[in-house]
């Protein structure tokens, strides 16, 4: 079997991470990347309260010394001054990727007028890309499968592994030869 790819997810709740309830948004991310991958992958976890040093080491730690080629974060993304996510992941990122918000942000719109106050946003550090997303699990899943089909070619462009889509959930991008 080859071997399989880690994968960061990152919970960033306050209360989840003191234990008061369960972390929904961590299992929303294995369960919608399960459904989309056909590469053998293993979740890298982190549990990590909406404070932005530990975000920055959570996410410092999972590229550079885990070797997760992509890594996808959940809640923090909101307005509320505890929000701090995106300032996390732009302080750690080498480059932001706009699309992957801007897209993340128009899927949503269709369920929910709120969407526009979300902002999640991607971006890469070295040969990782890190994706931030809502803290719902619908929206999770709403998001991820927006966004996956660029995905893969990201991580080919960033030298990481070639990772495959299982084609009844997601057709994954990746220009033609030639």
């Amino acid at each position: 079997m080859p071997h399989a790819v880690p994968i960061g997810v990152v919970t960033i709740s306050d209360r989840a991470s003191r234990g008061e309830y369960a972390d929904l948004g961590g299992p929303a991310i294995e369960l919608c990347l399960g459904r989309i991958l056909a590469t053998p992958w293993r979740p890298e976890r982190r549990l990590v309260p909406d404070e932005r040093e530990q975000i920055e080491a959570a996410l410092r730690g999972l590229a550079d010394l885990d070797g997760c080629p992509l890594i996808v974060t959940t809640g923090g993304t909101g307005p509320a001054p505890r929000d701090v996510t995106p300032e996390a992941t732009e302080a750690v990122c080498d480059r932001l990727l706009p699309g992957f918000g801007e897209l993340m942000r128009a899927v949503s719109l269709r369920s929910v007028p709120t969407a526009i106050l979300s902002r999640q946003m991607a971006g890469t550090r070295g040969h990782s890309l890190i994706v931030n997303l809502p803290g719902k699990p619908a929206a999770i899943a709403e998001c991820l499968e927006a966004v996956f089909p660029a995905i893969p070619y990201c991580i080919d462009l960033l030298g990481g592994p070639r990772l495959e889509t299982n084609p009844d959930a997601c057709i994954a991008f990746r220009p033609k030869a030639g």
